[in-house]
C-alpha cells in the first residue's frame, strides 16, 4: 500500500502534468507565451475548436442522384462523405465535419472546415476529385429532317471548311510539314487534341472510322506524309499526318498487329441530312464508374514508352467490366473523366480480370497527377456546390470568453456553497473539482474531442454533476458522524453507502449520452461526448481524489475531532 505522503506527491505531479497540457485548452501550443515553462512539449497537444469557435468554411453540396435508383442513392452519397473525408484531409484540416441531410428528396452533403478561411482552396480540393464514368455507345436515332433553306447554309459553310482545309494543306506543304503541330493547335477544331498539337498517339486500324482508317493506314504510307487532299468523314474534313509507326503483340489475342501515331487537324462540317435530336446521347451510362477503383498506377507501353494510366477495380467492377466487354465486342467503350472523354477504344473481345487502360496521350506529370487524384477517391455521383459560407473567428472568440467567464463565475458559487455548507469537505470538494478540470481539459486535448459552444454547456452541466456527487458522500458523512460513529468508520461507510446512488444516477445519464451521441447531429454528438466524459471523470474525482483528501487530513486527531468542522 502507498503511503499518505506517496499518495500526495503522486496527485502534486498529475496536477502539474495535467494543468500544463489543459492549460492552454482555448488557444493553440504554438500561442502560448514563450516563457511558459515546456511550452515545446506540452504545446503540441493543441485544443480542437469546432467551426463556431474557430471561424472556418461551411460548404453545402447537393448530390446529382438522378441517374440511379434511390437504394443506389443512398450508398452513393455514403461514398461521396468518405471520398470528402478523403480530400480535406489533405488540407491538414483536423477533425473535418462531413455529414450526409435530406432535404425535400434531395441528398446533400455538409461540410464544415473548422480554421479554413481560404475558402476557394477548399472548394478547388473538394472539386478536384474527379467523376470517373464508363459509357457504352447507344443505338443513333433517326435524324430530324431540315429545310432547304437551311440546307444550302449549311452546303455553303461546308465548302468554306474545305476550303479552309485546302489552304491548311498548302500551307503545310510549303513548310515541309515542319509546321504541322503550330497550325494544329492554331486551327484544329477538335478539342481533344488540339493543344497537343493533333497529337492523337499510336492508334490501331479496329479504332478508327472506315474513312479515316483508310487513308492513315493504306494512303499514308512512309512516316512523315501529310494528306494532300481532306479526308472526309462523319465529323468534318481532316488533314492527317503519319508520324512513326510499330508493331505490337495483342495482349488478348497473342496476334501481331500495326499500330500508328498520326496527328490530324479537324475542320468540322454540319449534317445534310438533318439533325440528331437535341437531347441525344450517343453515350449510355452503365453501372461501372469511380465507386468500383481500386487503385490507379501510371503504365509505361512497353513499345512506345508512352505514359498510360492503369486502372484496378473490386470484385463488382471486375464482373461488370467483364459483362460490359462481352456484351460490346466491336463496340467501342468511353471513358470519361470528369465529364470529358478522355478515351474510347474498340473492344476485341471479352476482357476478365478487373483491370483497364487509359490511353490519352498523357505526358507522365499529366499521368501522375490524373492516378494521385482517382486515388484519392473518385465520386460514386456528381455533386454540386449549392451553399457556401465563410464563418469568421470574431463570434467564436466572443463564446469563448463567456462562456470562461460563465464557468468560472458557476465554479466560484458551486465552491463559495461547498465550503459554507459542507466546510472542511467542502475546500477538498473544490480542491478535487480543480483536480477534476484539469483531467477534462487534457482529456479533451488528448482524445481529441472538437470543442464547440454545445461542448462548452456539456462541461459545465457536469461539473454540476460532480458536486452532486460530493454532496451525495458528505450528506452521508454527515449523518454518521451525528449517529456519534467514530471518524474512519464515518468516512467508510459514507462513501460505501452513497457509491449505489451514485452509480445508479450517472449511469442513466451516460446511457443517454450514448444514445445523443449515436443518433444526434454534429452539435448534439459535441454536447452528449463533452458530458459523458466530464460524468466519467467526476466520478473518479468523488470516490478517489476526495476520499483520498479526506483520509489523509482525517487522521489529523483535533481535525477529526471538531465535528462541525465538517458540517455536521
Amino acid at each position: 500500500m502507498a503511503s499518505n505522503r506517496q499518495k500526495v506527491w503522486t496527485l502534486f505531479i498529475l496536477v502539474i502534468a495535467l494543468g500544463y497540457i489543459s492549460g492552454s485548452i482555448f488557444v493553440g501550443g504554438n500561442n502560448l507565451p514563450d516563457k511558459w515553462p515546456g511550452k515545446y512539449f506540452f504545446g503540441k497537444f493543441r485544443a480542437h475548436l469546432g467551426l463556431d469557435l474557430q471561424g472556418g468554411a461551411h460548404l453545402v453540396y447537393e448530390a446529382d442522384t438522378f441517374q440511379v435508383t434511390q437504394e443506389e442513392a443512398e450508398s452513393a452519397i455514403s461514398g461521396v462523405r468518405d471520398v470528402i473525408e478523403r480530400r480535406v484531409n489533405a488540407l491538414g484540416v483536423s477533425e473535418p465535419m462531413v455529414q450526409t441531410a435530406r432535404v425535400n428528396n434531395n441528398l446533400r452533403i455538409i461540410v464544415e472546415l473548422a480554421g479554413v478561411f481560404d475558402i476557394n482552396e477548399a472548394i478547388a480540393q473538394i472539386g478536384a476529385t474527379p467523376l470517373l464514368e464508363f459509357k457504352t455507345e447507344g443505338p443513333i436515332p433517326e435524324p430530324e429532317p431540315i429545310s432547304e433553306e437551311e440546307r444550302a447554309l449549311r452546303e455553303e459553310f461546308n465548302a468554306s471548311q474545305f476550303a479552309k482545309a485546302q489552304d491548311t494543306i498548302q500551307r503545310i506543304v510549303e513548310s515541309g510539314g515542319q509546321n504541322f503541330a503550330e497550325l494544329a493547335i492554331e486551327l484544329s477544331e477538335d478539342p481533344g487534341s488540339a493543344q497537343n498539337g493533333g497529337d492523337l498517339g499510336f492508334m490501331r486500324r479496329d479504332m478508327l472510322v472506315a474513312e479515316f482508317g483508310d487513308v492513315l493506314f493504306e494512303g499514308l504510307t512512309a512516316d512523315g506524309e501529310t494528306t494532300i487532299e481532306p479526308a472526309e468523314t462523319q465529323f468534318g474534313y481532316h488533314i492527317i499526318q503519319r508520324i512513326e509507326s510499330q508493331i505490337v503483340t495483342d495482349e488478348n489475342t497473342s496476334e501481331e498487329v500495326q499500330e500508328i501515331r498520326a496527328r490530324h487537324i479537324l475542320f468540322t462540317t454540319q449534317s445534310l441530312e438533318g439533325d440528331l435530336p437535341a437531347n441525344y446521347d450517343q453515350w449510355e451510362n452503365t453501372e461501372l464508374g469511380g465507386k468500383q477503383l481500386t487503385k490507379a498506377e501510371v503504365l509505361f507501353d512497353q513499345y512506345s514508352g508512352s505514359a498510360q494510366v492503369g486502372l484496378n477495380f473490386d470484385d463488382e467492377g471486375a464482373s461488370l467490366f467483364e459483362k460490359m466487354t462481352d456484351d460490346n465486342v466491336g463496340k467501342r467503350i468511353a471513358i470519361f473523366l470528369d465529364g470529358a472523354i478522355i478515351s474510347a477504344p474498340t473492344v476485341q473481345q471479352k476482357i476478365s480480370g478487373g483491370e483497364a487502360v487509359i490511353t490519352g496521350n498523357f505526358a507522365i506529370p499529366e499521368a501522375k497527377e490524373l492516378v494521385n487524384r482517382l486515388n484519392s477517391g473518385a465520386l460514386p455521383v456528381p455533386i454540386n456546390l449549392i451553399s457556401q459560407q465563410t464563418v469568421g473567428p470574431t463570434l467564436g472568440a466572443v463564446s469563448v470568453e463567456k462562456s470562461l467567464i460563465a464557468g468560472l463565475i458557476g465554479f466560484a458559487l458551486v465552491a463559495l456553497f461547498m465550503l459554507l455548507i459542507y466546510r472542511v469537505a467542502g475546500l477538498f470538494a473544490v480542491a478535487s473539482l480543480v483536480f477534476y478540470a484539469s483531467i477534462v481539459f487534457a482529456l479533451f486535448k488528448l482524445v481529441p474531442v472538437t470543442l464547440t459552444l454545445a461542448g462548452i454547456a456539456g462541461f459545465l452541466l457536469s461539473i454540476g454533476m460532480a458536486v452532486d456527487a460530493n454532496v451525495l458522500i458528505f450528506e452521508r458523512l454527515r449523518e454518521e458522524l451525528k449517529a456519534g460513529n467514530a471518524f474512519h468508520h464515518a468516512v467508510v461507510t459514507a462513501f460505501d453507502r452513497a457509491w449505489n446512488s451514485i452509480r445508479d444516477s450517472n449511469m442513466s445519464t451516460l446511457i443517454t449520452c450514448l444514445i445523443l451521441a449515436w443518433f444526434g447531429t454534429s452539435v448534439i454528438k459535441g454536447f452528449a461526448i463533452t458530458l459523458g466524459l466530464g460524468i466519467l471523470v467526476s466520478m473518479f474525482s468523488a470516490i478517489v481524489i476526495t476520499r483520498m483528501w479526506i483520509e489523509i487530513f482525517g487522521r489529523i486527531k483535533w481535525l477529526s475531532d471538531k465535528k462541525w468542522l465538517w458540517g455536521a
